[in-house]
């Protein structure tokens, strides 16, 4: 049945494409990967990633890769397969330690945190961070920890909510990363409470005691965009407190809300092909480019089962972990665990596709959430509507005069894209002209859905 176009409330999308205010650096909003099983992404999910052309990602280095089986001896199995795939995409990695060696730690326990043996520790790390950050250029950032306030609960070994024990920790780890590639940058403490003790307990312990802190990190899951922002604004502000040059805010994990964490009360496959998702994943991002935050990773790129045998060796409560991931998963993927493409994965094709110059916009546009950006030889809008199905009236100006190629993509229920090759399908595609440098016409923006259009060379 086709819309009545003509009963549908318009809104004005007007793009200025002669007032720049900055680089736009879409890169530096990412994806993360990795806490769920060893696998590597497979090749599909690999080929699609390099698309987008990252330059960061963010993963786990879990116990269940078990690179210190033995005293003295280092078992790279496990985790080269899952390195170098990640390294096929391109991009540098980010890796969250989260380790817990049977001959350090002998007892299953998230509340032990110190090591049997400290400098034994400090070799692991440096045998860790020589192979992936010297004798493979993979892993140029280094995290330490990810939710140890929260434990076994954030998917994770180790139980530190005090922020002087945790302090504690990451000078123990430090010391060895920088020592074997000084180069690295380091951070953490990827704390599931953005607002944690834990943040600024670190960053008042780096800021006395000399200690490198090159960033802090939180992980936030929730349905308001507001949220995501405040928190990227707050943690900047009390990062400038401690004087000198601050550290970058990451957001190591993000997403919308599952319904209920520890009781979903419904999960189908057709839940993970709305386009509602990718409009949460949109406004969201939106959120973060506002707020300034240094970089965001997504979570997570591909979905994956739990094994119990893996999460037993070291979790007290392995079926944590399959309740989250098998029993009622939460489909946060930008790829299924077959590697279906979802609808998220095309909003940050688009945001790959705008250009990297940002432009203004004005005011009144504020009834339509979106971004403009112009490249070499393009300009370009990403409009999201979360609301009714609405008319845009498109208007760009301060557009040299000549006429230009008008391509227009949406993400909606119909999935508007090629499977295969993970590339959005035109819905429109043009010649336009203007006048006096202005170019007009009209895109749908269905209710809950993502809009992209491009103005190209003719």
């Amino acid at each position: 049945m086709v819309p009545d176009f003509s009963r549908m409330p318009s809104t004005p999308a007007v793009i200025n494409t002669a007032e720049p205010i900055g680089l736009f650096e879409w890169w530096r909003h990412s994806v993360g990967q990795g806490g769920i099983n060893l696998l590597p992404p497979p090749q599909r999910v690999i080929d699609a990633m390099r698309k987008l052309r990252p330059r960061l990602i963010r993963i786990f280095i879990q116990q269940f890769f078990d690179i210190y089986p033995r005293r003295g001896t280092f078992n790279w199995e496990r985790l080269d397969p899952f390195m170098d795939a990640l390294a096929e995409t391109g991009a540098n990695v980010l890796a969250s330690i989260t380790i817990k060696p049977p001959p350090l730690f002998p007892a299953v326990d998230q509340k032990v945190w110190r090591p049997t043996d400290p400098a034994e520790w400090q070799n692991v790390i440096a045998h860790l961070v020589k192979r992936y950050s010297v004798d493979r250029a993979i892993v140029s950032h280094w995290g330490i920890g990810n939710e140890t306030d929260i434990g076994e609960n954030g998917g994770c070994p180790y139980l530190i909510a005090d922020p002087a024990d945790f302090c504690e920790y990451y000078a123990l780890t430090a010391k060895p990363i920088l020592e074997t590639f000084p180069n690295a940058k380091i951070g953490g403490p990827s704390a599931s409470n953005g607002r944690h003790a834990l943040i600024a307990g670190l960053l008042d312990h780096c800021g006395r005691t000399g200690l490198p802190l090159d960033f802090i990190a939180w992980n936030i899951y929730s349905n308001d965009p507001a949220a995501h922002a405040d928190l990227a604004r707050y943690n900047a502000a009390i990062a400038l407190k401690t004087g000198g040059t601050p550290p970058e805010t990451v957001i190591t994990e993000w997403n919308k809300c599952p319904s209920a964490w520890s009781n979903p009360p419904v999960s189908v496959e057709e839940q993970a092909f709305a386009s509602q998702r990718a409009v949460a994943a949109a406004m969201i991002l939106l959120s973060y480019i506002r707020a300034g935050a240094s970089w965001t990773f997504y979570y997570h790129l591909w979905d994956q089962a739990a094994y119990e045998k893996e999460f037993a060796a070291f979790f007290k409560d392995p079926y944590l972990m399959a309740r989250h991931w098998n029993e009622l998963p939460h489909r946060l993927g930008l790829f299924g665990v077959g590697g279906e493409v979802r609808p998220q994965y095309f909003v940050f094709w688009m945001l790959s596709h705008l250009g990297n110059e940002l432009l203004h916009l004005s005011d009144e546009n504020a009834a339509l959430p979106m971004i403009a950006a112009r490249g070499d030889d393009s300009v370009a809008a990403m409009l999201v509507n979360p609301a009714e199905d609405k008319i845009v009236n498109c208007e760009f100006t301060g557009l040299r005069p000549g006429p230009r190629a008008l391509t227009v993509y949406r993400i909606d229920n119909d999935r508007r894209w090629n499977a295969e090759t993970c590339e959005l399908i035109p819905i429109e595609q043009r010649v336009v002209d203007g006048i006096d440098g202005s170019i007009r016409f009209q895109v749908w923006a269905p209710g809950k859905s993502v809009v992209m259009v491009r103005l190209g060379k003719a």
